[in-house]
């Protein structure tokens, strides 16, 4: 009795009595056999290379090449099937033997190949070529029992120069067609330049147009807003000002209201004055004349040096009211002549209301007037026609009938009727 073994790369196979069929062990097996009615044998399962050598084929077209091709096949481990088929054919032999049944096999499925091609076809396209050939050999390997692993077709020549000057055409058509690659490179570059350089120009044109239109409302909206701000540092500055000009204009309307108060006082003052001195008048000289008129009615002649005397005494009286009535007008004068100036803005709005005021103001004055001639009389003589009045009564009244004429007088002058106004200013 022994015991076979066998390695990763083979398979063993054990016949003989009682073995029907054979046992097979793969890649590392064991086994015990009977060396004297079993057989132990191996197979192995590694890869062969084939190269294939085929000498001058005629192609398609009639070109006579010669091409070599190498392969890699093995015996499958792992296909019970072709393992067995395996066994079958090749039991026994050597690696050698199963090399040459096999490129046997490959060299004939390869030089049926090309003479199914044209060289252009097989020297063009060499992959097409060697994945045709391995298609159609599989199909035989497999009924051999083995498989091709791979196959490729590694040179192809002849000797009649057919290649090489298929190989100058090419090599002329491939500069024909570089040449013109490059042209049209340089052309395609060149539109392209042009259009990128296009491209830029309106993209910097656009970028300078948004620039443009941005800057421009910009300085719209910033002159607007400059506007604005002027305009409202004008009213505030011009504020102060014109409320300062509204205060002046109430604190003068004011004060010409005081001033119209003070004349208005002023007027009354001077009126009550005036009855003041009619009454004084009536009780110092009209009482007195009219007692003096009986006494000469009665005794002319006897009274006629104490007429004069009265008379005379009267006069000095007057003078001396006189002189002080100037004295004071003057000093009012000088006061007033201040406010003539104001006055003078003021007529424009009290318009007719001034020109009153002017006449009463001055109507102590012209009264004066009128009255000085009498003042200055140091001696005065009257001289009555029958039934008319006679004494110093008759002299105030003439007096008093020039200060009655005076509005009258006023009007003619200015356009103005003094006694409505002062009507109108009393209602």
């Amino acid at each position: 009795m022994g015991v076979a073994t066998s390695g990763p790369d083979k398979v063993m196979v054990v016949s003989g009595c009682c073995r029907q069929p054979p046992v097979v062990k793969i890649g590392g097996g064991r086994t015990v056999y009977c060396p004297c009615i079993h057989k132990v044998q191996l197979l192995k399962l590694n890869i062969m290379t084939i190269n294939v050598e085929t000498d001058t084929v005629y192609t398609k077209l009639g070109v006579a090449v010669s091409v070599s091709g190498v392969a890699q096949v093995k015996i499958p481990g792992n296909n019970v099937e072709m393992l067995n088929a395996a066994i079958t054919q090749f039991l026994g032999k050597r690696e050698r033997e199963i090399i040459g049944i096999a490129k046997e096999t490959l060299e004939g499925h390869q030089r049926a190949m090309l003479g199914t091609l044209t060289v252009e076809e097989i020297f063009q396209d060499r992959q097409k070529f060697s994945q045709t050939v391995f298609e159609v050999a599989s199909t035989d390997f497999v009924n051999l029992g083995l498989t091709i692993v791979s196959y490729v077709l590694t040179d192809i020549r002849d000797g009649q120069g057919y290649l090489k000057a298929l190989g100058e055409a090419r090599t002329a058509q491939v500069h024909r067609d570089a040449a013109v690659g490059e042209a049209e490179a340089q052309r395609d570059a060149g539109i392209r330049k042009a259009r990128g350089k296009q491209i830029r120009l309106k993209a910097e044109l656009e970028s300078s147009t948004v620039v443009a239109q941005a800057e421009r409302d910009y300085l719209l909206k910033k002159n607007v807003y400059d506007s604005e701000v002027q305009a409202k540092k004008a009213v505030a500055e011009l504020a102060y000002p014109l409320q300062q000009a509204k205060a002046k204009q109430s604190i003068k309307e004011e004060v010409m209201e005081i001033a119209v108060v003070e004349r208005r006082r002023a007027i009354d003052v001077q009126e009550q004055e005036i009855h003041r001195k009619e009454k004084q008048l009536a009780a110092e000289v009209k009482k007195p004349a009219e007692a003096e008129r009986f006494q000469l009615e009665t005794s002319a002649e006897a009274h006629k040096k104490k007429q004069i005397q009265e008379a005379t005494a009267e006069a000095e009286a007057i003078q001396l009211r006189g002189d002080a009535q100037a004295f004071a007008i003057q000093a009012k004068a000088k006061a007033e002549a201040e406010q003539m100036a104001k006055k003078a803005e003021a007529w424009k709005e009290y318009q007719d209301a001034a020109m009153v005021d002017m006449v009463l103001e001055n109507l102590p004055r012209v009264v004066a007037e009128v009255a000085a001639p009498v003042c200055e009389a140091k001696r005065i003589v009257m001289v009555s026609g029958e039934g008319g009045e006679i004494g110093i009564h008759k002299m105030t009244r003439e007096i008093l009938d020039v200060v009655t004429d005076l509005p009258l007088t006023v009007q003619r002058m200015t356009g103005v009727d003094v006694s409505k106004a002062l009507v109108a200013s009393t209602a």
